[in-house]
């Protein structure tokens, strides 16, 4: 379960000429089932794949807002409770444009969704367990629109360009299945 929180401050500070999106994803011990002990008690600053996850949720929602919009919006993203097959960063791309939906006061109209595929002894996985995913030739993590791809980052081992875009193409058509929700 991933919480995810928006909101959008009701001025324009003087002199902002840009959207200032601050996006923060965390995901706890707690949410995995383990509480600190020892020295550190506490959480500590974001790691390196919460830092990347704050990003992909970025890049995906920034393209959506319309131009001209100069208030301070705020999106929060919080891993509740996770499980040891499945990534729970790529929830929060889809769980942060319905934030945004949701949220009366901030013009946001598009419905944005993620999804992980990878491939892996020569088929597509979309959403792969952790296993699948080091076992993967291919990493693709998607975020779009029913109409558009916004957001697209890839590892792959040298595949052929066809495979990529076959991979694109199911990722597509999964958002828009997601989106329909």
């Amino acid at each position: 379960m991933v919480l995810v929180t928006a909101c959008s401050e009701q001025s324009i500070r003087q002199g902002v000429d840009f959207m200032p999106l601050t996006v923060d994803y965390r995901e706890n011990t707690y949410a995995g089932g383990r509480i600190p002990g020892g020295f550190f008690k506490r959480e500590g600053r974001p790691t390196e794949r919460e830092i990347l996850t704050c990003r992909l949720i970025d890049r995906g929602l920034r393209p959506l807002f319309p131009d001209g919009y100069y208030r301070e919006t705020q999106v929060i993203a919080w891993v509740v409770s996770a499980d040891d097959d499945f990534s729970p960063d790529i929830y929060g791309i889809s769980g942060a444009s319905l934030a945004l939906l949701l949220a009366a006061d901030i013009p946001y109209e598009a419905a944005l969704a993620g999804v992980r595929v990878a491939r892996v002894d020569g088929r597509f996985v979309v959403f792969p367990t952790y296993e699948e995913s080091e076992r993967s030739e291919l990493e693709l993590v998607v975020a779009g629109t029913e109409d558009a791809l916004a957001m697209v980052e890839c590892g792959a081992n040298e595949l052929p360009e066809q495979v990529i875009l076959d991979a694109l193409d199911l990722a597509h058509r999964e958002i828009k299945r997601i989106i329909a929700l």
